[in-house]
């Protein structure tokens, strides 16, 4: 086992932590934003940046565990990756298609008068 990069003891809930945080707030927002249809390009971006984050844990999780760093350092990445690749990845289908509902009621809204 090589040194580990981090006390697992002390600091492993800080990525999971974090992210979870940080998707919660962007993801309150997005759906706002896209419930009411407004700064589509700002709610899409930020919704990939999350869903790269995730991605960019999942990796690093198995970086860790590939280099036999212990298991409270490997988890703490890998978990909080592995679920928001699928709920943030899978929730941007919804994310999209509300976009897409708001802008077809625009244009039937706009076709009616």
């Amino acid at each position: 086992m090589t040194q580990p990069w981090f006390d697992p003891n002390h600091y492993a809930w800080i990525p999971g932590t974090a992210y979870g945080v940080f998707v919660g707030l962007v993801a309150g927002l997005v759906g706002y934003l896209a419930l009411h249809g407004r700064a589509r390009r700002l709610a899409l971006w930020t919704w990939f940046v999350m869903w790269a984050l995730a991605v960019a844990l999942l990796i690093l999780g198995f970086i860790a565990m590939a280099n036999g760093q212990p298991w409270g350092i490997w988890y703490g990445f890998l978990l909080p990756g592995a679920v928001g690749t699928l709920v943030v990845g899978m929730n941007s289908f919804v994310v999209l298609r509300k976009y897409h509902e708001v802008e077809q009621r625009r244009l039937a809204a706009k076709d009616l008068f």
